[in-house]
């Protein structure tokens, strides 16, 4: 093979595995509850944490309750006493161009606060 064919293969093999290897990082969400709060942690699957952010916290009938920013530290904090978790919370996060969720069931807010 001469250069310009080793060139154009090593070319068309870089345009291929980039838009792949962009759209590979997906968006992790976590929910720790402690009794008082639900923590909400945001990163990209490659460890980078999200800077921002949209939370949003649903009840479980898909109720909007409230809407939060993601710290620069990719964290929110939901305190429980501010909304209705009885039937246990969804919480999603929005970065603009990945999202993903997290529920937390009543059992887990009861496990956590002992109840």
């Amino acid at each position: 093979m001469d250069g310009s064919v080793i060139r154009a293969l090593a070319l068309s093999c870089l345009a291929v595995a980039v838009p792949f290897g962009a759209a590979a990082h997906q968006l992790v969400v976590f929910a720790s509850v402690e009794c008082a709060a639900v923590t909400v942690e945001a990163k990209f699957s490659n460890g980078r944490v999200t800077q921002q952010g949209d939370v949003r916290v649903l009840d479980g009938e898909n109720n909007l309750l409230t809407t939060l920013q993601l710290g620069r530290d990719g964290t929110a904090t939901v305190p429980l006493d501010s909304v209705d978790h009885s039937g246990g919370l969804v919480i999603e996060v929005d970065t603009g161009s990945h999202d993903n969720y997290w529920i937390v069931t009543p059992e887990d807010i009861a496990r956590k606060c002992g109840s």
